[in-house]
């Protein structure tokens, strides 16, 4: 069962991010946090500007281990970023 995480994207409302087969969760900079699947593929999500620390990767990281660990007839978890984020990319 594919599992997802339900991101609200700035003037684009939400999406959804595949929780399902992730191999690594990264701070790539201040602005953008990178996950990265066993397929090779990437999502970049580029939020507000985070100063210091690993905030949003935490986030994301959190609300994955939290939906995996759901039943399974739980397929989404709304995330709730406490730093918009105005981009998702796929590559």
């Amino acid at each position: 069962m594919s599992k997802f995480l339900s991101i609200p994207v700035t003037s684009l409302g939400t999406q959804l991010v595949s929780a399902t087969d992730i191999k690594l969760i990264s701070q790539a900079s201040v602005t953008t946090v990178a996950i990265t699947y066993g397929s090779g593929k990437v999502i970049t999500l580029t939020h507000a500007t985070i100063t210091s620390g690993t905030a949003m990767r935490d986030l994301i990281q959190d609300n994955v281990v939290a939906i995996l660990k759901d039943s399974w007839t739980v397929v989404t978890r709304e995330v709730v970023p406490a730093f918009a984020v105005s981009g998702i990319a796929i590559a």
